[in-house]
């Protein structure tokens, strides 16, 4: 009698274990998306919206999170010659083949003015000439005006200059690439890989790198990788810029019953949802439920657009400027192919928190198992 009695009291706790919550590491899908408050009324302090094709076209609409974007000048060539500027160093050489030269000493033919310092006017001294405005010329138009002012005292003469660019016809690579330092540029069309080219290229413990272009009081930004896709984007670099290249900042968070509870960089400049559910290891096995996979993000108030919903309108309200709530849960279910597709398309924002629900199937496996050893105990009595 006593084995009997054993087994049934064994067995009442497998039934009261199994009327309990089953130890697990994610919230249902119902739990997370419940909202009351503590007197038990229900509250909508967030809003939630079914990713699929029929609401990707409003939902891609809404602002981005994170900081706005911040542009980039586009490539406009130059002429290939340096322009002259305030600080730069020219090398003046006057060739003179008359006998008494005002310029040149007896027996020699050539004079050199070295070190010749473009002033903060943009102006220069020669002898015989005077101040001579240089800044904004060619080194060539620069030389023939020369020349040309030289007439009068010079007939015969003949010029040539040669420049040593100053601070104004310099760039600063300051980090992020193998030789920061500041570079002269050869003429006006150098261009920003180039320069970090001659910096020796990017470092290689940099992940994602971010280009970032300082132009007088403008900051510019963007992802190294797509310099290197479209060449109209490789911009021309102008005296005074000053280049940074770090590594991308951006990052979401995974955690519920993915594979991978953690803080995942960006890895590249665009994250879709289906990029994430493989950055992450997808769903934990046996646990995670594929039909509902969350993803919370929490926009800015400037970003919220209320609409008022339609008479006898239950379902979520759609507007292509904004979503209604600061806070919204976006759901997906990747066991169907429209989900799979619109995951694809569905960009992750900064900040963004991938949840994996739990399963319950997952949960009911737990309390199988549990009363199946329960059960085996109880015939060991």
């Amino acid at each position: 009698m006593i084995a009997p009695v054993r087994r049934l009291v064994l067995l009442g706790l497998c039934l009261a274990l199994a009327a309990c919550n089953a130890p697990r590491g994610a919230g249902f899908r119902n739990e997370v998306l419940a909202a009351r408050t503590q007197s038990g009324a229900p509250v909508a302090d967030f809003a939630v919206f079914a990713v699929n094709r029929a609401s990707l076209p409003l939902l891609t609409a809404w602002p981005a999170t994170g900081d706005a974007p911040t542009g980039w000048p586009t490539r406009v060539d130059q002429p290939s010659s340096l322009m002259i500027a305030p600080g730069d160093v020219l090398n003046i050489s006057i060739w003179d083949a008359e006998a008494n030269s005002l310029l040149i000493a007896p027996g020699q033919r050539v004079a050199n003015l070295q070190d010749v310092q473009v002033g903060a006017d943009g102006r220069i001294f020669l002898p015989f000439v005077g101040s001579l405005q240089v800044s904004g010329l060619s080194p060539d138009t620069a030389r023939a005006r020369i020349q040309d002012e030289l007439l009068n005292t010079v007939p015969s003469a003949q010029v040539q200059v040669s420049v040593a660019p100053g601070r104004s016809n310099t760039a600063t690579v300051v980090s992020g690439v193998r030789q920061p330092g500041v570079f002269p540029l050869a003429d006006r069309n150098v261009s920003l890989l180039s320069l970090i080219g001659a910096g020796g290229g990017v470092i290689p413990e940099l992940s994602n790198p971010q280009v970032r272009l300082f132009r007088g009081s403008q900051a510019y930004g963007i992802g190294l990788d797509r310099l290197f896709e479209d060449p109209a984007l490789d911009t021309v670099v102008q005296g005074g810029d000053r280049i940074v290249v770090t590594a991308d900042d951006r990052y979401f968070l995974s955690l519920g019953a993915a594979a991978n509870e953690a803080l995942h960089p960006f890895p590249k400049a665009s994250v879709t949802a289906l990029d994430a559910m493989s950055i992450v290891g997808g769903v934990a096995e046996a646990r995670g439920n594929p039909q509902a996979i969350l993803i919370l993000r929490e926009y800015p108030a400037s970003a919220v657009r209320a609409v008022a919903p339609a008479d006898g309108q239950t379902g979520p309200v759609f507007s292509s400027a904004g979503p209604p709530q600061e806070r919204v849960v976006f759901t997906i279910d990747l066991t169907k192919a429209d989900g799979l597709f619109s995951a694809g398309t569905f960009q992750i924002q900064p900040g963004d928190l991938v949840y994996v629900t739990e399963s319950p199937l997952g949960a009911a496996n737990t309390v199988v198992g549990l009363f199946g050893n329960l059960i085996l105990a109880s015939n060991r009595l």
